[in-house]
């Protein structure tokens, strides 16, 4: 009985440590650099780990939402990798800054040109995208991820509310709420800082040049006239010496 108990209790432990294990299994994420703020701009850092120990990943497919096409999709480069950008015809198109946007990305595909995403590591693949909608509070982004084996792993199962994690989760983007400027928050406007400093420093630079420049005019001004005082000052020593002498030789 007594080896029973604690054969039992070794089977519960192992079943515990399983069900804790299984969650914890990393999958593709998105991430925002900042915050992704509805009705702004954005870059968004994908994470793509390597969930295998005898093989590595050799390419990355990130489908974009059809629900809310997004205007503007422009991956970052990444050494070692290939970029290829699928887009397709919108329903209905978009007007974004008085203009009519009638396709948009609809996946963007990575693929190792002499890099891996090795067992044990992962990599991430910047995108800048907006203008991020307004009438979400989330996007889903289903990726596909493909191994140097054949094995591919489909991240496309959306999460509900209030329900369990999915076995493979799709990379889910939290929307905070819309900004004024409408430019995805801080870096748009440590860039508007920037700018106006940058015409603050312009425009103290002028003044300086011009203080300078009218400064300079006034000082060759003056040498010119004190060098025309001198001329006739030494021409009128010269007549007087003339005068001076001619009155002693009369």
């Amino acid at each position: 009985m007594r080896v029973s108990r604690i054969a039992i209790a070794t089977g519960v432990a192992a079943s515990t440590v399983l069900l804790l294990a299984g969650p914890a299994a990393a999958h593709v994420s998105v991430q925002p650099q900042g915050e992704a703020a509805k009705g702004g701009y954005a870059t968004l850092n994908f994470k793509v780990p390597n969930e295998r120990d005898q093989a590595s990943t050799v390419k990355v497919e990130v489908n974009f939402p059809a629900d809310h096409p997004l205007s503007s999709v422009t991956p970052e480069a990444v050494p070692g990798w290939k970029i290829d950008i699928t887009k397709g015809k919108l329903d209905k198109p978009l007007e974004v800054h008085g203009k009519k946007i009638t396709e948009a990305v609809s996946k963007v595909t990575w693929t190792a040109d002499g890099s891996k995403i090795a067992p044990g590591y992962f990599q991430q693949f910047p995108v800048s995208v907006g203008q991020l909608p307004e009438d979400a509070d989330q996007l889903v982004f289903k990726a596909i991820q493909t191994y140097d084996n054949k094995e591919v792993v489909r991240w496309i199962e959306e999460p509900t509310a209030g329900g369990d994690e999915p076995d493979s989760p799709a990379p889910v983007l939290k929307l905070s709420a819309a900004s004024e400027d409408h430019h995805g928050g801080g870096a748009a406007a440590k860039a508007d800082d920037d700018d106006k400093a940058d015409d603050k420093a312009a425009s103290a630079e002028g003044d300086k040049k011009e203080t300078h420049a009218a400064s300079s005019s006034s000082s060759d001004t003056t040498a010119r006239t004190l060098g025309i005082i001198g001329i006739l000052i030494g021409v009128a020593g010269v007549a007087f010496g003339v005068l001076a002498g001619r009155r002693r030789n009369a």
